[in-house]
């Protein structure tokens, strides 16, 4: 097993050029199984997700090249089988082959997708959407099979604005009959980048970004080059690790606009950040933090993936903050995770009260999810000591080398093999 230790309290300086946005990518692949011709991606984060899904496309005869970060996939040989549970159980965005393959071949079986336990994730929205089209769930199998002779377009309103079902719901409309219309939809910037990406290959999409998308359905998409929007989430991150333990950071190659609901609160913090056209600058503040309230919404709103990071930066901010989780009232298990290093963090229903305490001590604490790992390290780089994390497979999954890039900046931070006894 190995394990990511930190020696805390060094100070930061220097540039973080942001990666490929990770909940994009993992829409985009199963995206372009759509495709009848050759389809590359530029700017793919080096990611333990986006190997699975390689990983995936090679066992359903997707032809792929990885070269650098560019994602290169040829799906004309491609076969519809039963997806192995094996793969599909190692991320959630597995799920979007359902509408992908349902898109190109009417059918589809797989079981339930795996990914990080943040309570319950029913898939029910997207389910309603598929039958909506015309699929056809097949009850006398162990996971999903979903079938259709032929999908129709069709007018559907999403209860909720789920990101996972207004994609999905996306993908099977593609290349479906007429005319479909989802209401309520999510606004996610990674929504946007699955739908440029389908009207590149030529698709008829409008709509994306606003809570009404129209696809008119086509018959055939063609060849294109896609560059992967800046992950915001991964910005968000830095910028906030920036906060806790940077004299001068630059968080490069973003779109300042996707972090605004973050941004607000850092200065509302009493940050010191400077904006400027595709990067910001976060300086050493010389005056305390102040605590602040924040609660998670879709997009535009605050992003339920940075709640946990956050949580460990509010630690250094003066009197009493709450993190309200509104997306998924269960993701606080970093909270204990944070507990052991002396946070003064207190959990009550979807609420986190975190009270200042920036004396942490580095103690041996666990990854529990992707983000819940992010907090580690950020308190981590805080404590007084060495912090040692692990399961840190689940950092992988969403951060690109990010013990290698916090070196880079000055950290004390670094990754050991450990027994497993």
């Amino acid at each position: 097993m190995e394990v990511i230790k930190i020696d805390g309290q060094h100070k930061l300086n220097g540039k973080v050029k942001i990666h490929g946005a990770k909940n994009a990518t993992v829409a985009l692949i199963p995206a372009l199984c759509l495709a009848d011709e050759e389809v590359i991606l530029q700017g793919v984060p080096n990611i333990s997700d986006v190997q699975v899904l390689a990983e995936i496309l090679e066992f359903l005869d997707v032809e792929v090249t990885l070269k650098g970060d560019e994602f290169i996939a040829n799906p004309k040989n491609m076969k519809n089988k039963e997806l192995p549970n094996s793969l599909a159980s190692k991320l959630r965005a597995s799920y979007y082959f359902m509408g992908s393959l349902l898109g190109k071949f009417n059918e589809v079986k797989m079981k339930m997708p795996g990914g990080c336990y943040l309570g319950p994730r029913p898939i029910n929205l997207h389910i309603k959407g598929f039958e909506s089209l015309g699929v056809e769930r097949i009850d006398d199998y162990d996971g999903y099979h979903l079938k259709t002779d032929s999908l129709v377009g069709s007018h559907i309103y999403l209860d909720f604005a789920s990101v996972g079902a207004t994609i999905n719901i996306i993908l099977a409309a593609t290349k479906a009959q007429g005319i479909t219309v989802i209401e309520n939809a999510a606004k996610e910037p990674e929504i946007i980048d699955v739908c440029n990406l389908l009207n590149k290959m030529g698709a008829k999409i409008k709509g994306a970004g606003t809570d009404e998308i129209t696809i008119t359905g086509v018959d055939y998409l063609h060849s294109c080059i896609h560059e992967i929007i800046p992950d915001r989430i991964e910005a968000g991150t830095y910028l906030i690790i920036a906060a806790a333990v940077g004299e001068n950071v630059v968080i490069d190659n973003i779109i300042p606009q996707h972090l605004d609901s973050l941004t607000s609160k850092l200065k509302e913090m009493g940050v010191n950040l400077e904006i400027c056209e595709d990067s910001i600058v976060v300086k050493e503040s010389f005056n305390e933090y102040k605590a602040i309230d924040v609660t998670t919404q879709t997009y535009p709103g605050f992003a339920t993936d940075l709640q946990q990071p956050l949580t460990a930066l509010l630690t250094k901010a003066n009197g009493i903050s709450k993190i309200t989780d509104s997306i998924y009232p269960e993701r606080f298990k970093h909270v204990l995770e944070l507990q052991k290093m002396g946070a003064k963090v207190s959990t009550f229903m979807n609420m986190a009260i975190v009270e200042k305490n920036d004396n942490l001590n580095g103690a041996q604490v666990s990854a529990t999810d992707l983000r819940g790992g992010a907090a580690m390290i950020v308190a981590g780089l805080m404590a007084k000591g060495i912090t040692e994390i692990d399961n840190i497979y689940h950092i992988d999954r969403g951060y690109t080398k990010i013990d290698e890039v916090l070196s880079s900046l000055g950290a004390k931070i670094w990754r050991e093999k450990k027994s497993d006894d």
